[in-house]
């Protein structure tokens, strides 16, 4: 059953910047998900483990959490209270999610199509995507395409140290259903 009685679904192709192959995602989340509510469901679709700061760039400006001890002169605007539909209103903004600031992986955010919901459906939920998201601290895109080198090659001098890090990883693998359950247990 549909988890929502009205509202609109706004599908959103995720693409991980930087890397190649591409690693993406296309979701449909409700309309009025909160900033902050996407990042959750970003953080499950991408395999992150939200150990991290994140933030979003729309236009000009930043949405996270404000830190009450920044000092900085750069205003954040609180995701808490950013719904989508108002923060992205038209079909194909392209927008950024900044996930862990060392390692800087970015995901551009396109708004593809705004439509109605599916009766007995429910949200969010990942449509489509190719790739495993990059385990958690790799090292950015360059530490990433390094660590799969290293992974990849048996004689290369980091390969043991990599696998004992991490254990085996496949960065080929895409379970579609497996990321759509992870999102309904974490919207329950």
């Amino acid at each position: 059953m549909a988890t929502k009685k009205q509202g609109l679904v706004y599908q959103l192709k995720v693409t991980l910047c930087d890397i190649h192959p591409a690693i993406w995602r296309r979701l449909q989340v409700w309309d009025d998900t909160t900033l902050a509510q996407l990042h959750r469901i970003l953080q499950v679709a991408v395999g992150w483990e939200d150990y991290h700061l994140h933030e979003f760039h729309i236009g000009s400006r930043t949405y996270g959490v404000p830190d009450p001890d920044d000092l900085s002169e750069r205003p954040i605007i609180d995701e808490r209270r950013q719904k989508l539909r108002t923060a992205v209103p038209q079909v194909g903004t392209s927008f950024e999610y900044v996930y862990d600031f060392g390692d800087n992986w970015r995901h551009e955010l396109l708004l593809e199509a705004i439509v109605l919901p599916e009766p007995e459906q429910r949200y969010p939920r990942c449509l489509a995507g190719e790739r495993s998201g990059p385990p958690e601290d790799a090292g950015g895109p360059l530490g990433y395409a390094t660590y799969l080198e290293a992974i990849a090659d048996s004689s290369h001098e980091e390969h043991e140290d990599m696998l004992a890090w991490r254990g085996p990883f496949d960065s080929e693998s895409f379970s579609l259903a497996a990321i759509n359950r992870r999102l309904q247990r974490r919207s329950h």
